[in-house]
């Protein structure tokens, strides 16, 4: 397994979680990290990602200032905290990695974690 997520859960409305994905080599010192999400009945999502230097990171709309990604080097992992959730944050969370900065998409992630489930019940 290349991309290892972890930290999903069920959750009531206004918790917080903090989502994890760990890499398996050098992926994330080559690639930009990222999270996307899918809902049941939905389409995949983009979340949020941080570019490989680490400099750079950027958001869907839909986060509104909730969410924060960032990494930690040393552990070679990359990690979504998740504040103020709302029932329609409730979805599968996927660690992705691939040139995803400024074209975050399905289309651009070469690497794909397997989800991590993100229950908010209101």
């Amino acid at each position: 397994v290349l991309l290892q997520a972890s930290g999903g859960g069920l959750v009531q409305v206004g918790d917080s979680l903090r989502l994890s994905c760990t890499a398996s080599g050098d992926i994330f010192s080559t690639n930009d990290a990222g999270w996307l999400r899918q809902s049941p009945g939905k389409e995949r999502e983009f979340v949020a990602d941080i570019t490989w230097s680490g400099d750079m990171t950027e958001y869907a709309d839909f986060v509104e200032g909730r969410f924060t990604i960032f990494r930690d080097v040393a552990k070679n992992t990359v990690y979504l905290q998740m504040n103020k959730l709302e029932p329609e944050d409730t979805a599968i969370y996927y660690c992705a990695a691939g040139l995803l900065y400024l074209r975050p998409s399905v289309s651009v992630v070469d690497y794909w974690g397997q989800g991590t489930l993100v229950t908010v019940s209101s």
